[in-house]
């Protein structure tokens, strides 16, 4: 099944969206729970497809697979390596990418995540299927220059809009074996597959739950394959994730207001 949340008639509502996604089918209140639906049936070209959740935090797993640790120049962590992105990073599918003034190198990161249904403290592995909802696609867009120079990743990875995710969350997927690709202006950038992640999707919520409670909506960014690379203002980067599908943005200039000097381009 696969749930999204979208805009129409200024109304913001959660839906399930035929497998052909062609129209999405309204449903009472939200996923987390019974899933009912109300009779409401759209086009999906009519309606303005949102970030498919609103979770009170985003973390994000860094070097989490060998290949991208090889040529960040690191060796995968014993132990997942943890960070969170600002909620208000944030970014619809097809929403604009701001390329900060304070940045001169914005990387791609494609990566699947992880959409948690239900309060999750100190689950096992084991156990770690019960609490997701679904998957879906996020961009962990990073100011590369800036992750560099402050060896801490708040402010690399925070930047508004620099957290695409959607297009909806894919509820009947088994994320052991998924093919993970960027492209920008349609050219490949990233190839990968979740079976590559040193630690698997279960691990990761086993040890994050046991640092901190995910409550519903809630998504964890596993990491992305290797192949990062700068983008340039005009771009469009799409991440691609086998089973669920892409998620589109195009980079954009800042305000002339706050640029200080002229982004690449």
């Amino acid at each position: 099944m696969k749930i999204g949340r979208y805009e129409a008639d200024g109304r913001v509502s959660f839906g399930v969206v035929d497998p052909e996604g062609e129209v999405v089918r309204e449903i009472e209140g939200n996923p987390f729970g019974t899933i009912r639906e109300t009779g409401v049936v759209r086009r999906l070209p009519e309606v303005r497809l949102l970030s498919p959740v609103v979770p009170s935090k985003i973390v994000a797993v860094g070097l989490n697979y060998r290949d991208h640790a090889r040529e960040m120049g690191k060796e995968i962590p014993e132990e997942p390596l943890l960070f969170l992105k600002a909620p208000s990073a944030l970014n619809h599918p097809g929403g604009d990418v701001v390329y900060p003034a304070a940045s001169r190198r914005v990387d791609h990161e494609a990566e699947l995540a992880v959409v948690i249904g239900k309060v999750a403290k100190n689950i096992r592995s084991a156990e770690a299927a019960r609490v997701i909802l679904g998957y879906t696609c996020i961009n962990d867009v990073t100011a590369r220059d800036l992750q560099v120079k402050d060896v801490q990743y708040a402010r690399a990875k925070g930047f508004d809009t620099f957290a695409p995710l959607g297009p909806w969350v894919e509820t009947e997927l088994s994320p052991e074996s998924l093919a993970v690709r960027c492209t920008v202006n349609g050219e490949v950038r990233q190839e990968g597959n979740t079976w590559e992640m040193g630690a698997s999707v279960f691990r990761l919520v086993e040890f994050i739950t046991h640092v901190m409670t995910l409550y519903p909506g809630d998504v964890i960014a596993t990491g992305t394959p290797p192949g990062v690379g700068p983008l340039r203002v005009g771009d469009v980067v799409t991440v691609e994730i086998e089973g669920i599908g892409a998620l589109s943005n195009r980079i954009v200039a800042p305000p002339e207001s706050s640029t200080r000097e002229k982004k690449p381009s």
